[in-house]
């Protein structure tokens, strides 16, 4: 499968500065939604990129290093509390245009793929089903954002190592909701999420 397929076609129309952008951390319970946004040089590779979810997370690091001195990217960041007011749907589409704006502070972009979220900007973009296993820029992008968030998450388990987050990074394991139990809510749940609802009543 080649992951430059879309690229190519849309450089093959004119367009240079393509920007992949996706987002990470839809289904936790705590902290925020991350994107991630980048634009990769058109002779970029990297053997192995796909979904960042596929991989293992030593390999996640290593292509994240790879990535930030590789090519240019951005990254956006919508917290808990936000998720609450806007819902996890328009957040994580909020995420993805903070992000793709950081990029377009340094660099004028033409396009936007999307890991499947429309989004309304002045400038074409594309929405692709599984984009993150379709297209190179998005996959780069969704490495960027699961490994920005994960190293979130690694900052609040120092503070509460009781509840697990080096582990489930948020996200609704056995462990994570007897922890939960066990100790209560600290700053930073979504508290429109089930098990998060349930607690407080």
């Amino acid at each position: 499968m080649d992951l430059w397929k879309y690229e190519k076609e849309l450089y093959a129309q004119g367009f240079e500065n393509i920007v992949g952008t996706d987002e990470a951390g839809r289904g936790p319970l705590y902290g925020p939604v991350v994107a991630g946004a980048v634009v990769l040089p058109h002779d970029f590779k990297l053997a192995g990129l796909n979904d960042s979810k596929k991989l293992t997370e030593k390999k996640r690091e290593e292509f994240y290093d790879y990535i930030i001195n590789h090519a240019i990217w951005g990254v956006g960041v919508v917290s808990a509390l936000e998720i609450d007011e806007i819902n996890i749907y328009q957040a994580s589409k909020k995420a993805m245009m903070l992000a793709v704006e950081e990029v377009r502070k340094k660099i004028s972009v033409d396009y936007v793929l999307t890991d499947a979220m429309p989004l309304e900007m002045d400038i074409p973009s594309m929405a692709i089903i599984k984009g993150d296993a379709q297209s190179m820029s998005i996959a780069a992008a969704s490495v960027i954002a699961k490994v920005t968030r994960d190293h979130m998450m690694l900052e609040v388990d120092k503070k509460y190592p009781e509840y697990g987050f080096k582990n489930h990074k948020g996200y609704p394991t056995k462990k994570h909701l007897e922890a939960l139990k066990q100790y209560g809510l600290i700053d930073g749940y979504r508290l429109t999420y089930g098990p998060v609802k349930e607690m407080i009543k």
